[in-house]
């Protein structure tokens, strides 16, 4: 298998001659991260993210998702030829493992060349309640680019345990998905990741598409406490996490959630920010936006989104004092409470 993995490796540094590209400076820009706040752009599109990116920004994530839409256009179909080849061997769950982490390294490759900087790179959704898995492709991944891959690691109960082995042996991570102040408090505390998450684009949908509220505050709200969470528990700590406001839908939040540690930004949010917005940017980090909720929502507690109780802050230092072996051994130690 080592044998396998170094041609694999040779594989995905073959023939790679992408054109650097020097971003200009942009004063709207620099105005946000003056503010605090790491700018990632959210996209595998090469092209898109070219014509958005500036010397401001620091990093590009991608996900199986916008890979695959690289592939349809079928700039891969000889290179994912040739790598079938290299792994006819293998089972076909094998074949497929690989060839997802192959795509995802190679284009990661290509985003690391032309940018110059970090990529977060996806691991594939099969390992997701595997820790050996996590780690073996997780380290190959780091081992393949270590100064510039930020490895993705799923929230799951052996995605906790996962990314605590990998961030140990020194792989950076990018914890993902989250959702609320609990489950990142808790990451924090026990994964130790470099980055975590609130998808706030995707609770607000989550209220809008469950006739909650019309989507707007929750997500926000998720962030602030996370981000004063995260920042509070990180001041305690050797270590380092900084929150990702991820899955921004609207430019507008641009704005409403300045000086959360980073932002990851679709090319569509980041240029129609750049065209509307003022590019006065100061912290919000303490604001205290209002949720707006429909009657229907009474008794959903939709707060459980950004409170904290002294439960989860309990059960986080549990975890955290001694790290379980298993996933289930996790959830019996009634980690079920931040999984529900």
């Amino acid at each position: 298998m080592a044998d396998l993995n170094t041609r694999i490796s040779d594989f995905l540094w073959k023939n790679l001659s992408e054109k650097h590209v020097t971003g200009k400076k942009d004063p709207f820009w620099e105005s946000l991260r003056n503010a605090g706040t790491e700018l990632w752009l959210d996209t595998g599109d090469v092209e898109e993210a070219e014509a958005n990116w500036t010397a401001e920004m620091s990093a590009l994530t991608t996900n199986n998702t916008l890979l695959n839409n690289e592939i349809q256009k079928g700039i891969y179909d000889v290179f994912i030829s040739e790598a079938k080849s290299i792994v006819r061997d293998l089972s076909q769950e094998g074949r497929v493992k690989e060839i997802a982490f192959i795509l995802n390294a190679r284009h990661g490759l290509r985003l690391a060349s032309r940018f110059g900087g970090y990529v977060s790179v996806e691991l594939h959704t099969d390992t997701a309640h595997d820790i050996k898995a996590i780690q073996y492709y997780g380290k190959r991944f780091h081992e393949i680019c270590p100064e510039q891959f930020i490895v993705k690691v799923p929230y799951t109960a052996e995605g906790l345990i996962g990314a605590r082995l990998l961030k140990d042996s020194g792989v950076k991570i990018n914890f993902t998905l989250g959702f609320s102040a609990r489950e990142n408090v808790l990451a924090t505390r026990v994964a130790r990741p470099d980055y975590l998450n609130v998808f706030l684009g995707r609770i607000g949908a989550f209220m809008i598409n469950n006739n909650l509220g019309d989507g707007s505050g929750a997500g926000e709200m998720a962030v602030i406490s996370s981000q004063n969470w995260v920042t509070g528990l990180s001041a305690e700590n050797p270590w380092q996490t900084k929150l990702i406001a991820a899955s921004l839908r609207n430019y507008n939040q641009l704005e409403l959630l300045e000086g959360t540690d980073v932002y990851t930004m679709p090319p569509k949010v980041a240029a129609a920010g750049r065209k509307e917005l003022s590019g006065k940017f100061t912290s919000r980090t303490h604001e205290n936006y209002d949720v707006s909720l429909y009657d229907s929502a009474k008794g959903a507690r939709i707060e459980k989104f950004w409170e904290v109780d002294n439960n989860v802050l309990s059960l986080a230092e549990r975890l955290a004092s001694k790290v379980p072996s298993t996933g289930s051994e996790l959830i019996s130690g009634r980690a079920g409470i931040i999984f529900c």
